[in-house]
């Protein structure tokens, strides 16, 4: 087993940053596909039906934004696949839930499963060298180990972007080098999957290419979402906070003395109230994650640095049912683990990635020039 992330990158226009990516990434991005539509045929819903489901789901994302469907095109030409598997690989929550609502398929134009997270972090209050700090465990399928990529993005229009993802994706998790991090997390509510919205992955994009943090919650309040999700977003200056998103609302949540932390249930009192938490049945482990990582990054409040984060993220405490999760079944899929486990610093431009951390609790260390951040300050001092 490999326990490196390749570092793939890509500038120029969409669709040539899409060309570069897809022909490094083509063995990875060929895994992934293989997995997803494996997973799906499992179920009765075969690749031409994925297909089929994507080619009506591709207006929706092109109306959002053309841009990510001309890198999708791309990567696409890049990799030698059909754009299908692709769109696929970046709306996979969405279609697969398509695919078991024969309703939304007919609102697509046609007559399972949650990847979990743990996310934290800390602001400047928070940590020793008053740095903003923040990350998160990715738990999900075992075999994802071997199809992700850490993709640097060189933009001729806005912020560069660090972003770890599955392969073929268009973001995940990272930061921006305007000084932004995102962070986010599987949530389950009763409200979702009822309307077609945006792919998550494709918002998600969009707010790594934010420069400025109120640009991030304009994107998680004004997107239509079919699905829960809960969306961690700082600014290196010193700011940064929870958004819990149901299809149709956001719930907000601000730092307690420096920290916020967060897994898979909902927190938000307001949302506790309106919405009935589908996630914690599914995710058992849910509740102990957040108090273990809140535990132990409040222990060292005002002392808090990228170490503390992987001392919280590698947390073995009631393994198997831990926050640094070995292969293990759950109660969703046969193997599962902490696939990934990301820690950013974005004043500094560093992200430390670790794969597997639970059978190798080694990070590698990824840098992004935050040209824009140091253009930030000046301007501010001016």
């Amino acid at each position: 087993m490999n326990y490196t992330c390749p570092l793939i990158e890509i500038s120029g226009k969409p669709h040539a940053r899409g060309v570069q990516y897809g022909k490094v990434a083509r063995p990875q991005i060929e895994r992934g596909v293989r997995h997803y539509v494996g997973q799906l045929e499992k179920l009765g819903f075969g690749r031409h039906k994925i297909h089929e489901t994507v080619r009506a789901y591709l207006p929706v994302m092109e109306a959002y934004d053309i841009d990510c469907v001309d890198e999708m095109r791309g990567i696409a030409e890049g990799a030698e696949l059909p754009l299908e598997d692709i769109a696929f690989l970046n709306a996979r929550t969405e279609v697969v839930k398509l695919g078991q609502n024969p309703q939304l398929r007919e609102k697509a134009g046609l007559a399972g499963l949650s990847d979990e997270c743990t996310s934290a972090l800390a602001l400047p209050a928070a940590t020793r060298d008053g740095t903003v700090i923040q990350g998160q465990n990715w738990d999900w399928k075992l075999e994802c180990a071997e199809s992700t990529v850490v993709l640097k993005i060189r933009r001729d229009d806005g912020p560069d972007v660090l972003t770890f993802t599955e392969a073929g994706g268009l973001a995940r998790s990272g930061m921006n080098s305007a000084g932004i991090a995102i962070t986010s997390n599987y949530l389950d509510c009763e409200r979702d999957y009822r309307e077609l919205g945006i792919p998550l992955l494709l918002t998600r994009r969009k707010m790594l290419e934010a420069t400025h943090l109120p640009l991030v919650t304009q994107i998680v309040y004004g997107t239509k979402r079919s699905g829960s999700n809960n969306i961690m977003a700082s600014h290196c200056g010193g700011v940064g906070y929870n958004l819990e998103c149901a299809p149709d609302e956001v719930f907000a949540i601000f730092d307690d003395d420096g920290l916020i932390t967060h897994a898979n249930h909902w927190n938000a009192p307001a949302a506790k109230a309106k919405l009935r938490d589908l996630g914690i049945a599914n995710t058992p482990d849910t509740l102990l994650r957040d108090c273990r990582v809140n535990q132990i990054l409040s222990a060292e409040r005002g002392s808090i640095t990228r170490e503390t984060f992987k001392k919280a993220f590698l947390d073995d405490y009631q393994h198997p049912y831990s926050v640094c999760r070995p292969p293990r079944e759950s109660t969703t899929m046969a193997a599962s683990a902490t696939v990934a486990s990301i820690i950013m610093e974005p004043e500094l431009g560093i992200m430390e990635l670790a794969i597997l951390p639970a059978l190798n609790p080694e990070y590698t260390t990824y840098t992004l020039e935050m040209s824009h951040v140091a253009q930030t300050k000046a301007a501010a001092a001016e």
